[in-house]
Protein backbone atom coordinates (compact mmCIF):
# COMPACT_ATOMS: atom_id res chain seq x y z
CA UNK A 1 0.00 0.00 0.00
CA UNK A 2 1.83 3.14 -0.90
CA UNK A 3 2.72 5.08 2.08
CA UNK A 4 2.31 8.50 -0.16
CA UNK A 5 -1.10 8.23 -1.08
CA UNK A 6 -3.32 5.82 1.55
CA UNK A 7 -1.86 6.48 4.83
CA UNK A 8 -3.28 9.12 7.32
CA UNK A 9 -0.39 10.14 9.06
CA UNK A 10 3.90 9.37 8.33
CA UNK A 11 6.02 9.75 11.70
CA UNK A 12 9.45 10.48 10.12
CA UNK A 13 12.55 9.76 12.77
CA UNK A 14 16.50 8.31 12.90
CA UNK A 15 19.48 9.35 14.27
CA UNK A 16 20.78 13.20 15.01
CA UNK A 17 22.38 14.58 12.35
CA UNK A 18 21.02 12.10 9.17
CA UNK A 19 19.01 14.93 7.51
CA UNK A 20 15.60 13.39 8.92
CA UNK A 21 13.85 17.02 8.69
CA UNK A 22 15.11 16.85 4.93
CA UNK A 23 13.56 13.94 4.24
CA UNK A 24 9.85 14.71 6.37
CA UNK A 25 9.56 17.90 4.09
CA UNK A 26 10.62 15.73 1.16
CA UNK A 27 7.77 13.20 2.25
CA UNK A 28 5.44 16.08 2.51
CA UNK A 29 6.08 17.93 -0.69
CA UNK A 30 5.70 14.56 -2.57
CA UNK A 31 2.52 13.61 -1.24
CA UNK A 32 0.73 17.31 -1.54
CA UNK A 33 1.97 17.36 -5.56
CA UNK A 34 0.58 13.61 -5.40
CA UNK A 35 -2.95 15.47 -5.04
CA UNK A 36 -3.24 14.84 -1.12
CA UNK A 37 -4.00 17.93 1.39
CA UNK A 38 -1.01 17.55 3.36
CA UNK A 39 0.31 19.15 6.63
CA UNK A 40 3.86 18.93 8.37
CA UNK A 41 3.88 18.72 11.72
CA UNK A 42 7.60 19.56 13.30
CA UNK A 43 7.65 18.92 16.94
CA UNK A 44 10.10 19.74 19.92
CA UNK A 45 10.50 22.90 19.26
CA UNK A 46 11.68 22.37 15.66
CA UNK A 47 10.83 25.55 13.02
CA UNK A 48 13.15 24.65 10.05
CA UNK A 49 10.54 24.74 6.75
CA UNK A 50 10.11 27.91 7.41
CA UNK A 51 13.79 28.68 5.84
CA UNK A 52 13.64 26.67 3.36
CA UNK A 53 10.15 27.79 2.14
CA UNK A 54 10.67 31.13 2.52
CA UNK A 55 7.90 31.96 4.55
CA UNK A 56 8.40 34.53 7.64
CA UNK A 57 5.51 33.42 9.69
CA UNK A 58 5.89 29.51 9.44
CA UNK A 59 7.33 29.18 12.67
CA UNK A 60 4.73 30.61 14.57
CA UNK A 61 3.47 28.01 17.46
CA UNK A 62 0.36 26.32 16.43
CA UNK A 63 0.02 28.56 13.70
CA UNK A 64 -1.18 26.24 10.18
CA UNK A 65 0.67 28.50 7.27
CA UNK A 66 0.50 27.20 3.33
CA UNK A 67 4.26 27.10 1.71
CA UNK A 68 3.38 25.30 -1.05
CA UNK A 69 0.10 23.93 -3.51
CA UNK A 70 -1.97 21.81 -1.12
CA UNK A 71 1.01 21.60 1.85
CA UNK A 72 0.91 23.69 5.40
CA UNK A 73 3.60 23.56 8.23
CA UNK A 74 3.21 23.72 11.65
CA UNK A 75 5.04 24.16 14.41
CA UNK A 76 2.98 21.67 17.60
CA UNK A 77 3.21 23.30 20.79
CA UNK A 78 2.22 20.98 23.68
CA UNK A 79 0.60 23.86 25.95
CA UNK A 80 -1.23 25.50 23.01
CA UNK A 81 -2.71 21.84 21.85
CA UNK A 82 -3.60 21.00 25.56
CA UNK A 83 -5.54 24.37 26.10
CA UNK A 84 -6.97 23.46 22.81
CA UNK A 85 -8.30 19.72 23.58
CA UNK A 86 -9.31 21.06 27.18
CA UNK A 87 -11.43 23.21 25.30
CA UNK A 88 -13.13 21.11 23.17
CA UNK A 89 -13.43 18.67 26.23
CA UNK A 90 -15.25 20.84 28.80
CA UNK A 91 -16.71 22.93 26.59
CA UNK A 92 -15.92 26.38 28.10
CA UNK A 93 -13.24 28.69 27.18
CA UNK A 94 -13.40 30.75 30.08
CA UNK A 95 -12.94 28.05 32.32
CA UNK A 96 -9.77 26.76 30.30
CA UNK A 97 -8.97 29.90 29.91
CA UNK A 98 -8.90 30.54 33.97
CA UNK A 99 -6.73 26.84 34.01
CA UNK A 100 -4.36 28.26 31.70
CA UNK A 101 -3.44 31.05 33.58
CA UNK A 102 -3.01 29.39 36.73
CA UNK A 103 -0.34 27.61 34.59
CA UNK A 104 -1.90 24.37 35.68
CA UNK A 105 -1.43 22.98 31.72
CA UNK A 106 2.18 24.07 32.46
CA UNK A 107 2.63 22.21 34.86
CA UNK A 108 1.25 19.14 33.48
CA UNK A 109 3.54 19.49 30.68
CA UNK A 110 6.46 19.44 32.83
CA UNK A 111 5.44 17.55 35.43
CA UNK A 112 3.72 14.48 34.36
CA UNK A 113 6.43 12.06 32.42
CA UNK A 114 5.63 11.50 29.01
CA UNK A 115 3.33 14.34 29.07
CA UNK A 116 4.83 16.34 26.80
CA UNK A 117 5.11 12.96 23.75
CA UNK A 118 1.32 12.37 24.50
CA UNK A 119 -0.39 15.64 23.64
CA UNK A 120 2.26 16.24 20.76
CA UNK A 121 1.66 13.15 19.30
CA UNK A 122 -2.27 13.44 20.07
CA UNK A 123 -2.23 17.15 18.39
CA UNK A 124 -0.44 15.39 15.37
CA UNK A 125 -3.43 12.84 15.15
CA UNK A 126 -5.61 15.68 15.65
CA UNK A 127 -4.03 17.23 12.28
CA UNK A 128 -5.83 14.75 10.17
CA UNK A 129 -9.02 14.71 11.55
CA UNK A 130 -12.92 15.93 9.94
CA UNK A 131 -13.39 16.81 13.62
CA UNK A 132 -10.98 19.19 14.60
CA UNK A 133 -11.10 20.59 17.84
CA UNK A 134 -11.27 24.08 16.67
CA UNK A 135 -14.36 23.20 14.23
CA UNK A 136 -13.39 26.47 12.05
CA UNK A 137 -10.33 23.97 11.02
CA UNK A 138 -10.14 21.88 8.39
CA UNK A 139 -8.10 18.33 8.76
CA UNK A 140 -5.77 17.21 6.00
CA UNK A 141 -5.42 13.74 4.28
CA UNK A 142 -1.87 13.32 5.39
CA UNK A 143 -0.23 14.65 7.83
CA UNK A 144 3.41 14.01 8.59
CA UNK A 145 5.14 14.19 11.55
CA UNK A 146 8.96 15.67 11.39
CA UNK A 147 9.29 13.35 14.88
CA UNK A 148 12.02 13.36 17.54
CA UNK A 149 15.50 11.28 16.91
CA UNK A 150 15.37 7.69 16.87
CA UNK A 151 14.97 6.66 21.09
CA UNK A 152 12.84 10.10 21.82
CA UNK A 153 10.82 9.23 18.61
CA UNK A 154 10.22 5.62 19.39
CA UNK A 155 8.97 7.02 22.44
CA UNK A 156 6.55 9.28 21.60
CA UNK A 157 5.31 6.59 19.51
CA UNK A 158 4.60 4.38 22.70
CA UNK A 159 3.18 6.84 25.10
CA UNK A 160 -0.48 6.74 23.69
CA UNK A 161 -0.67 3.50 24.68
CA UNK A 162 1.23 3.98 28.60
CA UNK A 163 -1.33 6.87 28.91
CA UNK A 164 -4.14 4.43 27.57
CA UNK A 165 -3.04 1.66 30.51
CA UNK A 166 -2.62 4.16 33.20
CA UNK A 167 -5.98 6.02 32.75
CA UNK A 168 -7.77 2.84 32.15
CA UNK A 169 -11.07 5.76 31.96
CA UNK A 170 -11.94 9.11 31.52
CA UNK A 171 -11.07 11.27 28.09
CA UNK A 172 -7.22 11.06 28.49
CA UNK A 173 -7.63 6.78 28.17
CA UNK A 174 -9.96 7.51 25.41
CA UNK A 175 -8.47 9.59 23.68
CA UNK A 176 -5.31 8.02 23.88
CA UNK A 177 -6.80 4.58 22.74
CA UNK A 178 -7.44 6.98 19.45
CA UNK A 179 -4.22 7.69 19.04
CA UNK A 180 -2.66 4.11 20.00
CA UNK A 181 -4.79 2.13 17.20
CA UNK A 182 -3.62 4.85 14.16
CA UNK A 183 0.21 4.50 14.92
CA UNK A 184 -0.09 0.69 15.69
CA UNK A 185 -2.32 0.03 12.51
CA UNK A 186 0.15 -0.07 8.72
CA UNK A 187 -3.00 0.24 6.74
CA UNK A 188 -3.38 3.93 8.39
CA UNK A 189 0.00 4.86 9.56
CA UNK A 190 3.62 4.34 8.34
CA UNK A 191 6.64 4.68 10.16
CA UNK A 192 9.61 5.78 8.19
CA UNK A 193 12.89 5.87 9.54
CA UNK A 194 16.37 7.93 7.95
CA UNK A 195 19.97 7.26 7.78
CA UNK A 196 23.21 8.09 6.66
CA UNK A 197 25.07 5.43 4.66
CA UNK A 198 27.61 5.02 7.49
CA UNK A 199 28.54 2.78 9.61
CA UNK A 200 27.03 4.49 13.17
CA UNK A 201 23.63 5.51 11.57
CA UNK A 202 22.91 1.68 9.61
CA UNK A 203 23.64 0.03 13.43
CA UNK A 204 21.29 2.34 15.22
CA UNK A 205 18.99 1.93 12.28
CA UNK A 206 18.70 -1.74 11.95
CA UNK A 207 18.39 -2.04 16.31
CA UNK A 208 15.27 0.39 15.73
CA UNK A 209 13.48 -1.49 13.44
CA UNK A 210 13.85 -4.42 16.08
CA UNK A 211 12.42 -1.90 18.90
CA UNK A 212 9.29 -0.66 16.91
CA UNK A 213 8.82 -4.18 16.45
CA UNK A 214 8.48 -5.15 19.48
CA UNK A 215 7.18 -1.53 21.05
CA UNK A 216 4.03 -1.36 18.57
CA UNK A 217 4.15 -5.03 17.04
CA UNK A 218 4.56 -3.71 13.88
CA UNK A 219 7.12 -2.87 10.92
CA UNK A 220 9.50 0.16 9.87
CA UNK A 221 7.57 0.86 6.51
CA UNK A 222 10.36 2.49 5.05
CA UNK A 223 14.20 3.58 5.38
CA UNK A 224 15.03 6.36 3.19
CA UNK A 225 19.18 6.60 3.42
CA UNK A 226 20.23 10.29 2.46
CA UNK A 227 23.05 11.84 1.12
CA UNK A 228 24.38 8.87 -1.31
CA UNK A 229 27.37 9.94 -3.52
CA UNK A 230 27.23 9.06 -7.11
CA UNK A 231 29.24 6.00 -8.20
CA UNK A 232 31.25 8.11 -10.82
CA UNK A 233 34.43 5.84 -11.05
CA UNK A 234 34.99 2.53 -10.99
CA UNK A 235 38.22 0.59 -9.60
CA UNK A 236 39.48 0.86 -13.27
CA UNK A 237 38.69 4.21 -13.98
CA UNK A 238 41.11 4.94 -11.08
CA UNK A 239 44.19 3.04 -12.44
CA UNK A 240 43.74 4.44 -15.47
CA UNK A 241 43.94 7.31 -14.41
CA UNK A 242 46.80 6.34 -11.95
CA UNK A 243 48.89 4.90 -14.56
CA UNK A 244 48.40 8.43 -17.02
CA UNK A 245 52.06 9.36 -16.09
CA UNK A 246 51.74 12.58 -14.99
CA UNK A 247 49.32 13.87 -17.35
CA UNK A 248 46.65 13.78 -14.74
CA UNK A 249 47.53 16.57 -11.84
CA UNK A 250 48.08 15.22 -8.72
CA UNK A 251 45.55 16.59 -7.34
CA UNK A 252 43.26 15.39 -10.31
CA UNK A 253 44.04 11.74 -8.47
CA UNK A 254 43.56 12.60 -5.27
CA UNK A 255 40.00 13.59 -5.62
CA UNK A 256 39.16 10.42 -7.80
CA UNK A 257 40.62 8.25 -5.18
CA UNK A 258 38.76 9.90 -2.57
CA UNK A 259 35.44 10.27 -4.54
CA UNK A 260 35.96 6.27 -5.51
CA UNK A 261 36.99 5.24 -2.06
CA UNK A 262 34.10 7.35 -0.22
CA UNK A 263 31.17 5.78 -2.54
CA UNK A 264 32.73 2.54 -2.72
CA UNK A 265 32.35 2.31 1.66
CA UNK A 266 28.15 4.11 1.26
CA UNK A 267 27.83 1.34 -1.19
CA UNK A 268 29.02 -1.56 1.84
CA UNK A 269 27.33 0.07 4.32
CA UNK A 270 24.39 0.22 2.46
CA UNK A 271 24.74 -3.53 1.46
CA UNK A 272 24.94 -4.84 4.83
CA UNK A 273 21.44 -2.14 5.60
CA UNK A 274 19.66 -4.03 2.42
CA UNK A 275 21.05 -7.26 4.11
CA UNK A 276 19.78 -6.56 7.80
CA UNK A 277 16.50 -4.70 7.30
CA UNK A 278 12.93 -6.22 7.31
CA UNK A 279 11.97 -2.51 5.58
CA UNK A 280 12.33 -1.36 1.92
CA UNK A 281 15.21 0.86 1.29
CA UNK A 282 15.36 4.29 -0.40
CA UNK A 283 17.90 6.38 -0.98
CA UNK A 284 18.55 10.05 -1.92
CA UNK A 285 21.50 11.98 -3.61
CA UNK A 286 23.32 14.27 -1.94
CA UNK A 287 22.71 17.78 -2.58
CA UNK A 288 26.09 19.61 -2.02
CA UNK A 289 24.93 23.03 -1.07
CA UNK A 290 25.47 24.50 2.32
CA UNK A 291 21.48 25.37 2.56
CA UNK A 292 18.67 23.09 1.36
CA UNK A 293 16.32 25.60 -0.69
CA UNK A 294 13.11 25.28 -2.39
CA UNK A 295 14.66 24.10 -5.84
CA UNK A 296 16.73 21.28 -3.85
CA UNK A 297 14.18 20.06 -1.80
CA UNK A 298 11.57 19.70 -4.81
CA UNK A 299 14.24 17.65 -6.42
CA UNK A 300 14.17 15.13 -3.24
CA UNK A 301 10.48 15.38 -3.63
CA UNK A 302 10.38 13.68 -6.79
CA UNK A 303 12.75 10.93 -5.86
CA UNK A 304 10.64 10.02 -3.23
CA UNK A 305 7.28 10.38 -5.15
CA UNK A 306 8.53 7.92 -7.31
CA UNK A 307 9.79 5.48 -4.70
CA UNK A 308 7.05 5.72 -1.94
CA UNK A 309 4.19 5.10 -4.07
Amino acid sequence: MSILDHRELVFVTGKGGVGKTTVAMAVALAAARGGRRVVLAEVAGQARAASVFDISDADVPGRETPVDRDLWVTTVDPLRALEEWATRVVGSRRLVGVLARSNAFSAFVHAAPGARELITITKAWELGRRARWDRRRRGYDLVVVDGPASGHGLGMLRTPHTFAEIARVGPIASQAREVDELLRDPARSAILTVALPAELPVSETLDLEGRVRDALHREVDAIVVNGVLPRRFSGEDVAQVAAADGAAPPAVLAAVRSHHGQAAAQQAQLRRLRAGAGAAVHTLPLRPVAHLGRDDLAELADVLGRRLR
